[in-house]
């Protein structure tokens, strides 16, 4: 059991409940850095017919894209398109390269290097944010990853999704767990990049009880941060199709039920990984499964600080070293 530093802190050294992404970011760069998404046009091994066709089955990249990307568009464009964007809502002077879209380690290493070197040219880009699958990344890529780590911060978004093999396999992923273990080991042995994994949670199959499991799987890999996301149904996916034709096929979270479940989650999680995301967020007319209002992220993570005081609880607190 992780007890608190003192009364006020905690071994994040702050006084919110769990070790959150912006506090992080603050404290490390001493002002907002804001992400701005790219989409440099990639697809992915499931999709191109390399080792599947369709997708995973609740993926459309429309549902989280913002209307700023147009890989139509060149990436310096972009970052000045999406900069101009966020400046509207965010008070931000420098900013992180997402490439977000798809699998955006896959490609030729020339071309890699070349995307990524256009978005540091950027006078404002402090560094890359690069998320991808596990199953698409090589030692070319780590070499170039860890060299444009020596001057600019590098992170690398892995998609874990879930822990079971039978989880992946039903829902098209395509690589198995050990894959997302490998590579995850491979890539923390390289200096200066930052490694973050994707989990869902609801996923056909899982019970509550192996969800809250993934918890102690995960806090044993070299990972800084980590992003938790609810299932949530979104349009033109496989998923859609069998949302219309069974909905009993699916144990969509309510925000209620989600409340007290990420806070389990959080209690047995590894402290020392810094949490991005807490929950999915896409726009409403991209989703068919239920909707918890207008609420947005804000609004949802004040819900989850205000139980876990009211719970009197924090992130690790059930964590088992």
């Amino acid at each position: 059991m992780i007890e608190k530093s003192n009364s006020t802190n905690y071994l994040w050294g702050h006084s919110r409940r769990f070790n959150a992404y912006s506090n992080y970011m603050q404290k490390k760069f001493g002002k907002r850095i804001q992400k701005v998404s790219l989409d440099c046009g990639m697809t992915c091994p499931n999709r191109d017919g390399t080792i599947g066709t369709g997708g995973c089955h609740y993926c459309n990249n429309d549902g989280f894209n913002p209307a700023y990307c147009n890989s139509n568009n060149s990436i310096y464009q972009q970052i000045e398109d999406g900069i101009f964007f966020l400046s509207q809502r965010y008070r931000a002077d420098e900013y992180l390269a997402y490439f977000q879209t798809y699998s955006n380690t896959y490609a030729e290493i020339s071309r890699l290097e070349k995307i990524y070197n256009d978005a540091l040219s950027h006078p404002k880009i402090r560094g890359l944010v690069i998320g991808t699958r596990p199953d698409c990344i090589n030692e070319d890529i780590l070499d170039l990853l860890e060299k444009l780590a020596e001057t600019k911060e590098i992170y690398i978004e892995y998609g874990i999704e879930s822990c079971y093999n039978k989880t992946l396999q039903s829902i098209n992923r395509g690589h198995d767990f050990e894959t997302s273990v490998m590579t995850i080991e491979r890539t923390a042995k390289r200096k200066n990049i930052n490694i973050c994994a994707h989990l869902i949670f609801g996923l056909p199959g899982e019970s509550r009880e192996q969800m809250l499991n993934e918890a102690e799987i995960i806090s044993k890999l070299p990972l800084n941060s980590i992003k938790l996301h609810q299932l949530q149904i979104i349009r033109n996916t496989f998923f859609e199709k069998l949302f219309i034709k069974d909905p009993s096929y699916f144990n969509i979270f309510t925000l209620e039920e989600y409340l007290d479940f990420i806070i389990d989650f959080l209690e047995r999680i590894n402290p020392k990984f810094i949490v991005e995301r807490l929950f999915s967020e896409a726009p409403p007319r991209h989703v068919i499964s239920h909707v918890w209002g207008k609420l947005r992220n804000d609004d949802v993570i004040r819900r989850v600080e205000k139980r876990m005081t009211e719970r009197d609880t924090w992130q690790g607190k059930y964590f088992r070293t």
